[in-house]
C-alpha cells in the first residue's frame, strides 16, 4: 500500500489542477463576458419617428447579442440638423460618442479634423469595396480610408398617394408636371387636401429637390446642385422649376407650419391628404400603419423623374476612443451594419434598400423591388444623382444657404422665381 501512495497523491494532484484550471478559466470567461456587457457603445442617432425608432432597436438588439452595450444618444428634429449640434458639443468637450449617424460632405469635414477612426480592418476583411456601390463607398471613406458605414439607400424623388383617394376622383399617378395639377384641382375640388408637407425648411428644400429633377433631367440636377454652375443655378430651366414649386402650395393647406414630416405622412396615411413628397423612409410610417404597398397606397417617382434617383445613403462615421475595448465595440457595430442579417431586417422596418449589393429581395414589397432596379437602371444610365437637400453633396454651408431661400420664396408670395434663382446662385458661394 506504501508503494501505491505516491501515486495517489500524483493523480488527485492532477484532478485538483484540472479542477482548478477550469474554475479559473470560467471565471476568466465570465469575467469577459461581464466585461463585454460594461462596454457601452454609445451611439448618436436621429431616428426617433415610428419606423425609424423600430429600426434603431433592431441594430441595438443585434449588438447587445455581440456582448455590447448600447447606448442611446437619440437626439429628434431637424432632419438631424439637432443630432449635429448636439456631436459637435461633444466632440468640441473631448468626448464624441462612439459613433455617430453621419453623412456626405459631414464626413470629410470631420475627417479633417482628425478625429475618426479607420475601420479599414473591418472593411478589408469583409469586402466592402465589392460589397458596395462605388459612389457610396467613396463617401464612406477619408483619404481613402474607411471612417463611416452605410446602412441603406433611400430613393428621395418618390411621390405617395393614398390610393383612394386618387380613386374618388377617378384619376391615375401622375406621369407629368399636367397631369399632376390636373389631379391637385380634382383633389381640392373634392375636399381632400392635395398637398401634405411640413412648413420646415428641409421638407420644402426636399420637395424643390424632386421638382427640379423632374422640370430639368438629371444632367441640370448634376450642374445646378453638384458642381453649383453659376449659369445653370440662375437660368430659365430652374426659373421654370422654382414656378411649379410655388404652384405647389397652392394644394396645400394652411396648418403646415412647424409640422414634422412624419406627420405629414400621417395625413396621406388617414385620407386627409392624397399626396406627399418625400423619400422612402415615408414607407416605414405606412407599415408601421399596417397599409400595403399598391393598395392602401402608391409609390411613384416624382413627375418627370421617372429615369432618375435621387439617393440619400444613412451611415454611421466612427470617432476616435480612449478604451481599446469600446474601439472593439465600434469595430463590432460596423461589421453588423454592413451585415446581411441587419441589412435585410432593418430596411424592411426603415422603408429603404439594402446598401450591400446581390441580396435577396423577395421578403420586400413593390417599391422596395422598383426602388432597387430604378437605382441599378440609374447607375448604368449616369441618372443616379445624390440628393442634395439631404447632406450627401454640397457643405453644410451651401447646404443651409439653399434651404433659406427655397424657404423664404415658399413663404414670401412677392418674391418671383427668377429673385429666388438669383438668389440660389449667389447662396452656392457661401463658403
Amino acid at each position: 500500500m506504501k508503494s501505491q501512495q505516491p501515486t495517489l497523491s500524483r493523480h488527485r494532484a492532477r484532478t485538483l489542477r484540472k479542477t482548478a484550471y477550469a474554475l479559473g478559466a470560467a471565471a476568466l470567461l465570465a469575467a469577459g463576458a461581464a466585461r463585454a456587457a460594461e462596454v457601452q457603445v454609445e451611439v448618436l442617432h436621429y431616428w426617433t419617428s415610428g419606423g425609424e425608432a423600430k429600426s434603431a432597436q433592431v441594430l441595438k438588439q443585434m449588438l447587445e447579442q455581440k456582448g455590447y452595450t448600447w447606448k442611446d444618444f437619440a437626439v429628434a428634429g431637424g432632419a438631424g440638423a439637432n443630432a449635429m449640434t448636439a456631436l459637435k458639443t461633444r466632440v468640441i468637450a473631448g468626448n464624441p460618442p462612439a459613433a455617430a449617424q453621419i453623412k456626405g460632405p459631414a464626413i470629410q469635414e470631420w475627417g479633417d479634423e482628425g478625429v475618426l477612426l479607420s475601420i479599414d480592418d473591418v472593411a478589408k476583411s469583409e469586402d466592402w469595396d465589392k460589397l458596395l456601390p462605388t459612389q457610396i463607398s467613396s463617401i464612406m471613406k477619408y483619404k481613402g480610408h474607411y471612417v463611416a458605414a452605410p446602412v441603406n439607400v433611400h430613393r428621395v424623388n418618390w411621390l405617395w398617394i393614398n390610393a383612394d383617394a386618387l380613386k374618388q376622383v377617378h384619376a391615375q399617378p401622375p406621369a407629368s408636371w399636367d397631369d399632376f395639377f390636373k389631379t391637385a384641382d380634382l383633389l381640392q375640388k373634392a375636399g381632400i387636401i392635395p398637398v401634405a408637407i411640413g412648413g420646415q425648411s428641409w421638407q420644402q428644400a426636399e420637395t424643390f429637390e424632386t421638382v427640379a429633377l423632374g422640370v430639368g433631367g438629371a444632367d441640370f440636377y448634376k450642374k445646378a446642385f453638384v458642381q453649383l454652375d453659376q449659369a445653370t443655378l440662375k437660368g430659365p430651366t430652374m426659373v421654370k422649376a422654382l414656378e411649379t414649386f410655388k404652384k405647389i402650395k397652392t394644394y396645400t393647406d394652411k396648418g403646415q407650419t412647424g409640422r414634422d414630416w412624419n406627420m405629414a405622412t400621417g395625413m396621406v396615411i388617414t385620407g386627409k391628404a392624397a399626396m406627399q413628397f418625400m423619400g422612402d423612409w415615408a414607407k416605414g410610417e405606412f407599415t408601421v400603419a399596417n397599409k400595403v404597398a399598391g393598395q392602401d397606397y402608391l409609390c411613384v417617382p416624382g413627375p418627370g423623374s421617372q429615369n432618375a434617383f435621387t439617393f440619400n445613403v444613412d451611415s454611421f462615421a466612427f470617432f476616435k476612443v480612449k478604451d481599446p475595448a469600446v474601439e472593439k465595440g465600434q469595430k463590432t457595430l460596423a461589421s453588423l451594419l454592413l451585415s446581411p442579417q441587419f441589412q435585410e431586417v432593418f430596411n424592411l422596418n426603415k422603408g429603404s434598400i439594402p446598401v450591400r449589393q446581390g441580396m435577396d429581395l423577395s421578403k420586400f414589397d413593390a417599391c422596395a423591388r422598383k426602388s432597387a432596379a430604378d437605382f441599378s437602371s440609374a447607375q448604368t444610365h449616369g441618372t443616379l444623382v445624390p440628393s442634395w437637400a439631404h447632406d450627401m453633396v454640397d457643405t453644410p454651408a451651401v447646404e443651409g444657404a439653399f434651404y433659406d431661400v427655397i424657404g423664404n420664396y415658399w413663404t414670401d408670395d412677392s418674391e418671383t422665381a427668377q429673385d429666388a434663382a438669383n438668389k440660389l446662385a449667389n447662396a452656392a458661394k457661401t463658403n
